[in-house]
């Protein structure tokens, strides 16, 4: 008989419902049988839409962590709790899907990591970029190295206008930042996941709120409140990898400017060079000619794993059971998430004291 396995959801808000939960419900080995909010309706109508019969409903993810009999949980909430429900889970012999980021500091995302070594259960953060068609395609160009010596990579991540209003975005406590640690994380992880490089060495960085207090904005999801807007609506860093490599990393929600891009990269190799406009291109030079390719991927994506559709999401969530169904590493390693982790605090803290910051491991 195949094994179910039994998930709880922790954060019923909007990422659980606009991503994690209809993704999970297309998958016939999970079964939700317990929900958890702080707020209790959202909970209840997550059970009510997703949870299996019988679902129940709590409001403190320990007290449905203790009494349910969990194989996955899903921490779905804001990043300042990331850290201590995800290891609270994997404690309690749970595996755990985080969203991103994987937490809100460094430190946080240690704990999260050393949790996971010390159980043995698997831990992944939730960078569905990663399986998006162009990002998987490029992966492979890379992979057979095609780029050559990636020495140069952008890592975009930028909006016009377009701050979300709702929840806690706004709140740099509850969140630790803005742009760059809602979105700039996207785009860092696609970056150096598809460059294969998690080693670090220094970092600059700039943080600007110069935005913030404009009350007539044009903004995609109405006027922000400038009492609330306690976090940057710009942030770029330079980051110089170990072996030289440079990655240059520009996040933001509103930014005067007509170049947008978001979770998104360009990677500059030794024999060609690859990025993401409006659609994947792959520049390099051919029997003594500067050639263009633009590969043909599917429009939408295509059904790599039975009963999934081509949505990164859909994707995402169909590798993750499926590693912990066959005890395999899941595309998305906590070892590289906490590398993210690390950069950004370290941009956030570069632009806090005016100094490069040096990573000594």
């Amino acid at each position: 008989m195949e094994k179910i396995l039994k998930a709880g959801i922790v954060g019923c808000g909007g990422i659980a419902n606009g991503k994690h939960l209809p993704a999970i419900s297309k998958l016939k080995e999970v079964e939700i049988t317990a929900c958890c909010d702080l707020i209790e309706e959202r909970a209840v109508k997550a059970a009510k839409e997703y949870g299996a019969a019988g679902a129940r409903v709590y409001t403190d993810y320990k007290e449905m962590i203790d009494k349910e009999e969990l194989d996955i949980v899903y921490v779905l909430t804001p990043n300042k709790s990331h850290s201590p429900i995800s290891v609270y889970a994997l404690e309690h012999d749970c595996h755990v899907m985080c969203e991103k980021p994987m937490a809100k500091t460094y430190e946080d995302a240690k704990k999260m990591l050393d949790a996971a070594k010390r159980t043995g259960k698997k831990l992944t953060i939730g960078y569905q970029n990663r399986f998006r068609q162009d990002s998987l395609y490029l992966k492979k160009v890379c992979e057979a190295g095609e780029l050559g010596d990636i020495y140069y990579a952008k890592a975009h991540a930028v909006r016009r206008r377009a701050v979300p209003t709702w929840g806690v975005f706004l709140n740099e406590e509850e969140q630790g930042g803005g742009p760059l640690i809602d979105i700039g994380t996207h785009a860092l992880d696609l970056t150096l996941w598809t460059m294969d490089n998690y080693k670090p060495k220094s970092v600059k960085g700039a943080v600007f709120k110069k935005l913030g207090d404009q009350k007539e904005t044009g903004n995609a999801w109405g006027d922000w409140d400038p009492e609330e807007y306690t976090v940057e609506d710009s942030a770029f860093g330079f980051i110089t990898m170990e072996n030289g490599a440079v990655i240059v990393l520009e996040s933001s929600w509103a930014l005067n400017t007509l170049d947008v891009k978001e979770a998104k990269c360009t990677l500059c190799g030794t024999k060609a060079g690859a990025d993401m406009e409006d659609s994947l291109r792959i520049n390099t030079a051919h029997l003594g000619k500067l050639t263009t390719i633009k590969p043909e991927l599917a429009a939408g994506g295509v059904d790599f794993f039975e009963g999934s559709s081509g949505k990164p999401e859909d994707i995402e969530a169909r590798q993750w059971i499926d590693a912990v169904l066959n005890d395999t590493e899941p595309t998305v390693k906590p070892e590289q998430a906490i590398v993210v982790t690390r950069i950004l605090e370290a941009i956030y803290e570069s632009a806090k004291t005016g100094k490069e910051i040096v990573f000594e491991d």
